[in-house]
């Protein structure tokens, strides 16, 4: 039998959505019960040396991908110093906030890519997570913080030797409270600028090779170095990073960029000794502009397509080869 009326299956996807995340809550919520309270088995030290003592428990709202969780944990106070601290809430890192690791992320990937308005209505429509502008900014805040205190660390000395070191960086744009972009020129129709581009790069190396011979990512090996500044600066700052993880070691050194003129004076500056590589993505673009350019519409398709096949395996030699007549 055919209904008359078509079925509203975004209403029946959004119900059964929110009972999923409600029923996941009271699960999450379960097990977090036993977590954080109870009777321990090694006594809790203050920083000053004394054994502090419980208090009894005291209960925390907490905002996680399934919803709002209720949760009970100890509250543990030092009788010296009076200083106090919830081993739950360290346990789960959770200490001083009331979004669990899942949602923080989640905040500081929409603040990264919207204004915090626009993120907060981002957050609601796609995880139904209610946060509020003020409480993305301070998480937003947070985790930057956290970067820059992370980004200050003391380097480890590196290793004797690196088999391949790879430096790959480039550019994104992100947006900028107003302030931020004062007599800052931009793209749009009046010439204003919606936000700035941040620099951003990685470390990493390479021991081994796959079953079909393509290297592969030493695991745990990348390090991430960011700034909102010149190319000048931000070439000094990979390059600090890449002696720290072992460049004058290194037995080859890699790097790949978009091919971008500012990421090529960065290599030519700082690593003259590397290889250069367009990334795979870049140098695709590159080929489909070329056929566009040289070969005949009718003859385009089925080019390309050898062309991006070539390029993976990384036959460049062929790639350069004639293959049929330009336009």
């Amino acid at each position: 039998m055919i209904a008359d009326h078509a079925p509203d299956l975004e209403a029946w996807e959004q119900a059964v959505w929110q009972v999923a995340l409600q029923t996941g809550a009271k699960v999450l919520a379960t097990v977090l019960a036993h977590i954080g309270n109870g009777r321990r088995q090694q006594p809790l030290r203050c920083g000053c040396g004394a054994t502090m003592k419980s208090v009894g428990t005291r209960r925390k709202t907490l905002t996680t991908l399934l919803g709002e969780v209720h949760y009970n944990r100890s509250l543990f106070i030092c009788p010296t110093c009076n200083t106090s601290c919830f081993p739950g809430d360290r346990q789960l890192d959770i200490e001083h906030t009331g979004f669990s690791p899942g949602v923080r992320r989640r905040i500081a990937r929409a603040a990264s890519r919207s204004s915090f308005a626009e993120a907060e209505e981002d957050l609601w429509l796609d995880s139904r997570i209610r946060v509020g502008c003020r409480d993305i900014e301070r998480v937003a805040e947070t985790i930057g913080q956290q970067i820059e205190v992370w980004q200050a660390r003391k380097p480890a000395d590196p290793p004797a030797t690196v088999s391949t070191l790879y430096v790959s960086f480039d550019g994104t744009g992100v947006p900028m409270r107003r302030g931020e972009l004062k007599g800052r020129k931009g793209k749009q129709a009046d010439g204003s600028a919606k936000g700035r581009e941040v620099k951003v790069g990685c470390i990493f190396t390479q021991t081994r090779f796959d079953e079909k011979g393509f290297p592969v990512r030493d695991e745990n090996s990348t390090s991430y170095v960011g700034g909102i500044e010149s190319s000048t600066l931000f070439g000094e700052r990979i390059y600090q990073e890449a002696v720290d993880r072992g460049l004058d070691q290194a037995q080859r050194v890699i790097v790949l960029t978009d091919g971008a003129a500012y990421n090529k004076t960065i290599a030519q500056t700082h690593f003259p000794m590397g290889q250069h590589i367009i990334d795979l993505y870049h140098a695709r673009e590159h080929l489909h502009l070329l056929a566009e350019l040289t070969i005949a519409p009718a003859v385009r398709p089925p080019l390309l397509e050898r062309w991006s096949d070539l390029l993976d395996q990384g036959d460049i030699g062929a790639l350069l080869l004639p293959a049929v007549p330009p336009l």
